[in-house]
């Protein structure tokens, strides 16, 4: 497409991607689901599965985009019209827009925790209060509506400005940021009294979890979610790159450090846990009623350390939130012939309006209102979660896999002549396709 905007630099799509990348999914996701899957033996499974499965999906996205120099549908169709293909561009539209609802009203939580601790707030909770400090808030009907949508107007902005001035400007401010605060928190974490624990729990398997079904099912879900993937983001951004960039040595940076952040968030956090003998698998509600009991239980300390934690998630969360809302922008203005301001506006606004009844459905007026028995916002994120975002990889990896012939394939990656490109084409056909089954399988069963 000529006209078409672009990233300036190979940098700026590396620190984009894993902008996109890192989010809520490698510091409130990833620390809560190896607490409950055993901690070690999560780690081990889910490094596997971001290398086995992870890696070659990314390729492919990455590979499928710049070929395609469009939006996800469009890149599909440009390749195989008139087929059953589009479907994986459709569905990671579709997964984006419907993540994207619910994610900016977590985020906003996230905001409100950090305004709490910059305000002192949160430092006069006493001692067990926060569950109720917790439960009052996204019980409530004004807070997390208002919170959403101030996270949502950030986003909406910075999309607003585009490719250049708005995604690769903030990412270039954000992830050395994130890297630098992360790092902080981390040292800081090792200090603590529960560090020596807290570092066995994380890297020291219990070998019994390695029979466990539901680890590696867990570990396969958290490398989809961590990775961005089958939600259409990489293939978004990588249309924007030109025909220039190398697309194996970019994809191998954004899963080195996005699996990096993961690993140092569990370093920031399970210290801390075991400080004060918490339990490590206590699910979503660990970052917003378990470590802030354990920061004020830390003192002046730990309120320096919650302000820093707080605004690195929130910081985490936008990077991520700017790729899920490209995804359906770019599908707008391609589809309905908009600009980017229109596109960003219109779409920016229905999707927070849709992540109203999620804000409400806590315990707040539509905390009783359940489909398949479960609260609105966990009604999408299971729906998401555990199957559209399977179903698009899993269509991924058999488009390029199968769906393409290999040698153009191959081109298309820069893996031409490579016994590499071989090896990941068979791990697109066989490998990523078995392992995406086995997490759909598990989740009808269960």
């Amino acid at each position: 497409m000529n006209g078409r905007e672009q990233f300036a630099t190979k940098l700026g799509f590396i620190l984009a991607a894993v902008g996109s990348a890192v989010g809520l999914g490698n510091i409130w996701r990833f620390s809560y689901v190896a607490g409950e899957s055993g901690g070690g033996a999560f780690l081990l499974i889910y490094i596997a599965c971001i290398f086995l499965i992870g890696l070659p999906v990314l390729l492919a996205e990455f590979t499928i985009g710049r070929r395609g120099q469009t939006d996800a549908v469009a890149a599909f169709t440009s390749k195989a019209p008139k087929t059953l293909w589009p479907l994986g561009g459709i569905l990671g539209v579709l997964s984006s827009f419907l993540i994207l609802s619910f994610y900016g009203v977590i985020a906003g939580w996230v905001l409100y925790f950090f305004y709490s601790y910059l305000t002192g707030a949160a430092a006069s909770v006493p001692e067990g209060g926060f569950e109720s400090f917790f439960t009052d808030f996204v019980g409530s009907t004004a807070g997390p509506i208002f919170w959403q949508f101030l996270f949502m107007a950030v986003v909406i902005g910075i999309v607003y400005f585009g490719v250049k001035k708005g995604i690769e400007l903030s990412n270039r401010i954000f992830m050395p940021l994130l890297a630098v605060i992360l790092i902080v928190l981390a040292v800081y974490s090792l200090t603590l009294d529960g560090a020596a624990e807290g570092l066995a729990f994380l890297f020291s398997p219990d070998w019994a979890a390695f029979s466990d079904p539901g680890v590696y099912v867990s570990a396969i879900g958290q490398a989809f979610f961590t990775l961005s993937l089958g939600m259409a983001a990489m293939i978004t951004y990588s249309s924007y790159l030109p025909k220039t960039t190398r697309l194996p040595s970019a994809a191998g940076n954004v899963v080195l450090l996005d699996t990096l952040f993961a690993i140092i968030a569990g370093i920031v956090i399970f210290p801390a846990v075991y400080t004060f003998a918490v339990e490590p698998d206590a699910g979503p509600g660990l970052i917003f009623i378990i470590l802030p009991e354990v920061f004020n239980m830390l003192g002046s300390g730990g309120m320096f350390f919650a302000i820093l934690f707080f605004f690195l998630v929130a910081v985490a969360a936008l990077s991520s939130a700017i790729s899920l809302l490209e995804v359906s922008v770019a599908f707008a203005m391609r589809k309905f012939s908009w600009s980017r301001k229109q596109a960003a506006l219109t779409v920016g606004t229905l999707v927070t309006l849709l992540g109203v009844p999620s804000a409400l459905s806590q315990g707040g007026p539509l905390g009783d209102f359940l489909i398949a028995g479960q609260p609105f916002l966990d009604f999408v994120d299971m729906v998401t979660d555990e199957y559209t975002l399977a179903l698009g990889g899993l269509i991924i990896a058999l488009f390029v896999g199968w769906g393409w012939k290999q040698e153009e394939a191959l081109n298309e990656a820069g893996l031409s002549g490579s016994p590499i490109g071989s090896i990941w084409i068979w791990f697109l056909r066989i490998v990523a396709p078995l392992g995406i089954a086995l997490v759909i399988l598990a989740n009808i069963f269960s």
